[in-house]
């Protein structure tokens, strides 16, 4: 199995990096991964899996934030991990204003721990 995620270098430049089953057959990085980029997709925007997703540009505008898709999303990737948690965060930018992020908590299959911080 495989899956693509975008990482940025120290000068803010983004390329794709490849994330496949370790030697072990164990998926849970694939799955991470994808979880990332499902947050960070608009809703409805891929062709081929338009229930994954979040309204994330429309959460901006409005400052809602998308915690309804965040849970469904969350819901949708549960099974894949021993646990998921994903939580709202209060950041908020220069100005003051504040603008979606989540936390996601992962414990794999294998026990590891991993947390990642998703600005929407």
């Amino acid at each position: 199995m495989r899956t693509y995620g975008r990482v940025y270098d120290e000068y803010d430049n983004p390329s794709w990096v490849e994330v496949v089953t370790d030697n072990n057959g164990a998926n849970d990085f694939v799955f991470l991964t994808t979880l990332i980029q499902c947050l960070l997709l608009n809703l409805g925007e891929s062709p081929f899996y338009a229930n994954y997703g979040i309204p994330g540009q429309q959460s901006v505008i409005q400052q809602i934030f998308p915690d309804y898709y965040v849970v469904q999303t969350q819901t949708q990737f549960a099974p894949f991990f021993a646990a998921l948690i994903i939580n709202k965060l209060a950041l908020r930018d220069a100005e003051g204003v504040p603008y979606p992020a989540y936390k996601v908590n992962v414990t794999t299959n294998q026990g590891v721990g991993v947390e990642a911080t998703v600005p929407i």
